[in-house]
């Protein structure tokens, strides 16, 4: 038929697998930063919670889980008193590093200024 294109699966390009999964985990509201916080230092949910405007601790406590099962997070309970809880980056999330900054580089570059930042 006239205008009929004919496509077969190898003329069809996909989104790449690993670019998905990064995305479906790194690309849900407030993850990107909570990573890029850890990154510089591990934190206590409380300086967590200042480090990242805007997020409730209920969606901090659901993104550090999330985290923590795709082993990038782990999380470290100090008995205290008082009882304080630490999260650092596995060797897997601070494998994120040169990303991450890359990132941050090509928005510096690239986004402009005044856009939205998480709620600030």
């Amino acid at each position: 038929m006239a205008g009929e294109q004919i496509h077969d699966e190898s003329t069809c390009k996909r989104v790449d697998g690993g670019i998905s999964r990064v995305f479906l985990l790194l690309g849900k509201r407030w993850t990107g930063p909570i990573v890029s916080v850890l990154v510089e230092q591990p934190a206590h949910f409380a300086d967590l919670r200042r480090a990242v405007p805007g997020i409730s601790e209920r969606m901090l406590s659901d993104r550090l889980t999330e985290l923590g099962a795709a082993g990038l997070v782990v999380r470290e309970v100090d008995d205290g008193p008082p009882l304080r809880v630490l999260y650092r980056l596995t060797d897997a999330g601070a494998a994120l590093r040169p990303a991450l900054q890359e990132l941050g580089d090509w928005a510096a570059k690239h986004l402009p200024e005044g856009g939205r930042d998480g709620g600030c």
